[in-house]
């Protein structure tokens, strides 16, 4: 498995489709464009907004800072994200709004076209020492939520610092596993063939 840093100070900010909020983009891929199986980001939301719509797909959105939201889907379901890391699943073509609890919210956010992957997305605790095991034709998305970690199995070291995230990709000449050590919280998305 090759692993790719991907630091949070080189995310990319734009505005959302919809004009009404703001993303950091940790990855997209392929890379470029708006041909994208899967994309994960930063979603800043400082005011009551409606999400924006993407036919097609799934998304899954984690609360990761500010006093939680209240979530409005146009049939009628309202789910309240609490703090701390508060979830949801859904699909991307449901109409809905977000209200703010009190105050702007920072929401780890993950979307996939349905029909070419399938993503597992994961709460862990990173206390020492976790192994990934490649597996072919996936690909693991590894955001920390909070502490340290580092790689130990690299000829030069790789730290990751909170907010980080790291690609795993399938490399046939690569090694068959990771291990990354350290110490906080971990968002683990595996991502593959649907």
């Amino acid at each position: 498995m090759r692993i790719v840093h991907l630091p949070a100070h080189e995310y990319r900010r734009e505005r959302w489709r919809n004009e009404r909020g703001w993303t950091r983009e940790i990855h997209r891929h392929p890379e470029g464009g708006d041909g994208w199986q899967w994309r994960a980001s930063i979603a800043e939301i400082d005011q009551d907004a409606p999400f924006s719509a993407f036919p097609g797909c799934d998304r899954e959105l984690v609360l990761l800072a500010g006093e939680g939201m209240h979530l409005d889907f146009e049939d009628g379901q309202a789910v309240t994200l609490n703090p701390p890391h508060e979830r949801i699943r859904f699909s991307g073509e449901r109409p809905l709004a977000a209200r703010l609890v009190n105050g702007p919210t920072h929401d780890f956010n993950l979307i996939w076209r349905r029909d070419e992957v399938q993503v597992t997305l994961l709460h862990r605790p990173l206390v020492g020492a976790m192994v990934f095991f490649a597996e072919p034709g996936t690909t693991w998305l590894i955001y920390l939520i909070q502490g340290h970690a580092h790689f130990k199995d690299l000829a030069r070291p790789l730290r990751m610092d909170q907010g980080d995230s790291a690609l795993l990709v399938p490399d046939a000449d690569g090694p068959s596993r990771r291990i990354i050590d350290g110490g906080g919280e971990l968002l683990l998305a595996k991502i593959g063939p649907a």
